[in-house]
């Protein structure tokens, strides 16, 4: 009998391992540029699936959650949002549609409605890509948190958001561990081999990049335990060491090309701050740019998103 209770133990504790060791798949979902060639993580751990980041608009939001219907029947019941940029959080309306909860920082949280109405006063007034009527509708995160937080999957996985100490290319950041697996999801703090949005972070209304600070939220990956692949929300993906030396060494020779850029125009600066002579040089530096990191991607971000670096160098 005691024979007999010794092996049922033992069954159950096997089951329970299996359980709560064996790791669910990560997948990769990425748009094109319409959709600024993001990429969007879900996570199904074989019961439900977890989402990092919403893409930037609730169309395209629709068919991530459409290829993940396709290739699952676990549920989608979380979405988090890694920072303040709108191909984060612009397709949360989708996600809670369908019942999912959204998760975030309470700085993100808290940045989000000033970033929206910045980014939707240039996409309608600016660029008049979308009217007041078709740019997306604001919604914001329903469930926050300070500094850390650990996600109990319905596996017995765990889940854990780590909020940086340093903003990095928005004014905060979130990274997730799926700590079953080692992979850490870092949004737009890294994009291993394409070029970067250097917009930087919006405070106040205004552009304010930081590439200091951004170099400081790399170097914070290195603390954290158990990271065995990093995956930003561009390029490609690799381990942590390899993806911070190239990303600091990037956001290095971008910042030397641009000053020696301004300091070259001389009484041509102030063309920097004219809206009808400033794409030019926007240009110039996205194809020297482009010139010193040639096998990168999306080189069109430097030219759309410099804007806040140039303006902040040329400032100063």
């Amino acid at each position: 009998m005691k024979q007999r209770f010794l092996s049922g133990l033992l069954f159950v504790s096997f089951l329970f391992v299996m359980q709560t060791t064996f790791a669910g798949q990560l997948h990769v979902y990425t748009t094109d540029s319409k959709g600024f060639d993001t990429h969007t993580f879900w996570y199904d751990d074989g019961k439900e699936v977890t989402v990092i980041d919403t893409q930037f608009v609730p169309a395209l939001a629709q068919t991530v959650i459409d290829d993940i219907k396709g290739k699952t029947t676990s549920p989608i019941t979380r979405v988090i949002i890694t920072h303040p940029n709108p191909d984060k959080f612009n397709g949360l309306s989708a996600f809670h549609k369908i019942g999912a909860m959204s998760i975030g920082s309470r700085s993100t949280s808290a940045a989000m409605p000033n970033v929206h109405a910045y980014k939707k006063y240039f996409f309608v007034n600016i660029a008049k890509k979308f009217t007041e009527e078709s740019y997306p509708k604001f919604e914001n995160i329903k469930q926050t948190f300070s500094q850390r937080k650990t996600i109990s999957l319905k596996s017995g996985e765990t889940i854990s958001l780590i909020e940086l100490d340093n903003p990095g290319i928005s004014s905060t950041q979130t990274v997730v561990r799926l700590d079953s697996t080692g992979d850490l999801l870092v949004g737009d703090l890294v994009h291993h081999k394409a070029h970067a949005w250097l917009e930087g972070g919006i405070v106040n209304g205004k552009a304010s990049p930081n590439l200091r600070s951004w170099g400081k939220a790399l170097d914070e990956l290195y603390s954290i335990k158990n990271v065995k692949k990093v995956y930003g929300g561009r390029g490609e993906f690799s381990d942590v060491k390899t993806v911070v030396s190239y990303q600091k060494k990037y956001l290095s020779e971008v910042s030397k090309i641009t000053h020696a850029y301004i300091d070259g125009l001389g009484d041509k600066k102030e063309e920097l701050f004219d809206s009808k002579e400033s794409g030019k040089h926007y240009l110039e530096l996205k194809k020297r740019i482009a010139k010193q990191f040639p096998d990168y991607q999306l080189p069109y971000m430097v030219k759309y998103g410099i804007y806040g670096l140039v303006q902040q160098i040329a400032s100063n």
